[in-house]
């Protein structure tokens, strides 16, 4: 189990000094005035100045339990065997130990919820009951939603000091930019974290209770939504970056995209669960070393079997911009098939990778 450790005070003022208005260059806005995806002056997704501190540095511990949300076995979300998100064999999805349930890891098999063939439920903010604690999120469903249609679901989870709303934004822009790329193929839901060292929302996950809350909303999802059991994903900024990468360690989602996280904070379960991974890093993030976001990476290297490290066919640091390099991405070679890593680091301090939303939605729609 993860030891919790409380941020010294001295380390907590420094994160504040080092975000607040005018200190810093990469990060000036802080949270500012809490803005939305795209937003050019602060607050959450595709951000290119502005972003919350995050919950410390790498290996900087006083996150929650590594292992299990609501009961089981090791490393179990919601009471199947050993690393199992949602009660099967080993699988994060009930399969056969490859995340898609079809055997082969390809991902091609849909796996549909219970919601199926039911009326929509209402979108917008919701309030759950997990453990007693009433936790809240806001949920997006596409346009024309058709409840026989298995969607993708994504969370999408935001930094320290953030919100859900900050998150939800407005219009296309928001959830990080996912709501327009993803042009009605998915489900997105922005949870809301919990005060974490007295500084703001976060995902400090203590005892396993920010795992506990995603697996309340699958189970609930799962009886009102229709969605692909094999196709949930995850990505986030900061301390969402780092609950990104607790996801992807619990084996709860067929994808992550964390940017600017560390496995050190909200945790990182024991598991062998293969998660398609693409992380995003400034070289010159001084909140949470790119050093950190490397070593929650090579979780997944490992996981998925990876080799060595090659240039990436992805686009991401042109649509990045020419002000973010020396920039480049790079693809591991020899993973599972289906379980790819690619990696993303850029010239920037703590910020949200600029102009990723596209980038973000291409990587999770091809499982």
């Amino acid at each position: 189990m993860t030891t919790h450790t409380t941020f010294p005070t001295l380390l907590l003022i420094s994160l504040s000094l080092a975000l607040a208005p005018g200190c810093g260059t990469e990060d000036p806005g802080g949270l500012g005035s809490g803005g939305s995806a795209n937003n050019g002056t602060g607050g959450a997704g595709n951000n290119a100045s502005g972003g919350s501190s995050s919950g410390g540095s790498a290996n900087n511990g006083s996150g929650g339990s590594a292992n299990n949300g609501t009961g089981g076995a090791a490393n179990n979300g919601s009471g199947g065997s050993a690393n199992n998100g949602t009660g099967g064999d080993g699988n994060g999805s009930g399969g056969d130990g490859n995340g898609d349930g079809d055997g082969d890891g390809d991902g091609d098999a849909v796996d549909k919820s219970a919601g199926c063939g039911q009326a929509a439920p209402a979108a917008g903010n919701a309030t759950i009951d997990v453990d007693g604690l009433m936790r809240e999120y806001i949920l997006a469903l596409p346009e024309n939603y058709d409840p026989e249609k298995a969607y993708k679901l994504i969370f999408t989870w935001h930094p320290w000091g953030g919100s859900a709303q900050q998150v939800a934004g407005n219009g296309p822009s928001g959830y990080y930019g996912l709501l327009g790329a993803s042009e009605g193929e998915a489900i997105l839901v922005s949870p809301e974290g919990l005060d974490f060292g007295g500084n703001g929302l976060g995902w400090g996950n203590e005892g396993g209770q920010d795992i506990a809350f995603l697996n309340a909303m699958m189970e609930r999802f799962d009886s009102e939504l229709c969605f692909d059991h094999n196709r949930v994903f995850s990505t986030g900024f900061s301390f969402g970056g780092m609950m990104s990468n607790a996801v992807a360690c619990s084996g709860l989602a067929r994808a992550v995209a964390p940017m600017a996280g560390n496995a050190s904070v909200s945790g990182c379960a024991d598991g062998t669960q293969p998660v398609a991974y693409m992380g995003f890093h400034g070289v010159d993030d001084t909140v949470v070393t790119p050093e950190g976001g490397r070593a929650a990476r090579d979780v997944f290297v490992e996981r998925n079997g990876c080799g060595a490290a090659t240039p990436s066919d992805s686009n991401w640091c042109e649509l990045a911009g020419a002000s973010r390099e020396p920039c480049e991405c790079t693809t591991y070679e020899g993973c599972t098939a289906g379980y790819p890593v690619t990696w993303c680091e850029y010239k920037a301090g703590h910020m949200v990778a600029p102009n990723s939303a596209q980038t973000i939605w291409d990587f999770f729609a091809q499982f």
